[in-house]
């Protein structure tokens, strides 16, 4: 076996990964830590020099998988993710960069590409995007719709909220969240227009409960087909495996015959 394939096969192993997800655990402690003025004061070097130590085996894993997979590491997103979050960290954080120092903890979101579980998350939420981009249309119109409506109806009485139409979307965006939304605005509203309810109502119900939870259902459903491609992949991995170990048995047993 090749060098390359032994590093891929350690990269793969569980205890690696494990290793790994518990590095970037423990940084993320540091990286709390650092914000800790009183910590700082008593061990600002220990922190720092565990911080760099972090962020060594961060670039040595790296390494060693551009050793293990050559140019198709390029070719998968979730190693472009990590290239790009410890290469920002490798940025130097003086001078002009001295904002980018604050973007180290970017070296948390890594967990994404260790973990599994999440990394299915991630998936299943770009696997929606072009059906919610369809629902946020969607909203988009009904906002607009709703701002020019509530505009004319209540910008007169109430011009901090319904004054024009960003400030209609702004206060409308408000009542979609519920927050606030009956005392803070629509009782007030309807003590001026009584029938008010009569166009927030609707709005709340085909907005707050119609339109979120579709989004809600195309995450969802986008994370359980995720699940089952990934679910098909590991039996074909399985059954491809077995066929191979058959086929090498059935080979043996011919060369002995």
């Amino acid at each position: 076996m090749s060098l390359r394939a032994q590093t891929q096969l350690f990269l793969e192993r569980p205890l690696t990964r494990n290793f790994i997800l518990g590095v970037i655990l423990f940084n993320a402690v540091i990286l709390g830590l650092e914000t800790v003025e009183p910590v700082m004061a008593q061990a600002a070097p220990l922190i720092l020099a565990l911080d760099s130590i972090c962020l060594a085996i961060f670039v040595v894993e790296l390494a060693a998988k551009l050793f293990a997979q050559g140019t198709g590491f390029f070719r998968r997103g979730w190693n472009l993710f990590d290239f790009f979050i410890v290469g920002i960290a490798l940025v130097p954080g003086t001078g002009a960069f001295s904002v980018l120092r604050a973007l180290r903890v970017l070296r948390l979101l890594r967990v994404l590409s260790v973990a599994p579980s999440m990394r299915r998350v991630v998936e299943g939420l770009v696997t929606a995007l072009p059906g919610m981009a369809s629902v946020f249309l969607l909203m988009a119109l009904l906002f607009y719709i709703g701002a020019v409506v509530s505009t004319k109806l209540f910008g007169a009485a109430f011009p901090e909220w319904f004054g024009n139409l960003a400030l209609s979307g702004y206060t409308l965006f408000q009542v979609m969240t519920l927050e606030s939304w009956s005392m803070g605005i629509v009782r007030p509203v309807m003590e001026v227009y009584p029938y008010a309810w009569a166009f927030f109502l609707p709005f709340i119900l085909v907005t707050t409960f119609a339109v979120v939870n579709l989004l809600v259902g195309l995450i969802v459903n986008s994370m359980q087909n995720a699940h089952s491609e990934e679910e098909h992949a590991a039996t074909d991995s399985y059954r491809d495996d077995v066929m191979a170990r058959l086929n090498e048995i059935e080979r043996l047993i011919k060369a002995r015959s």
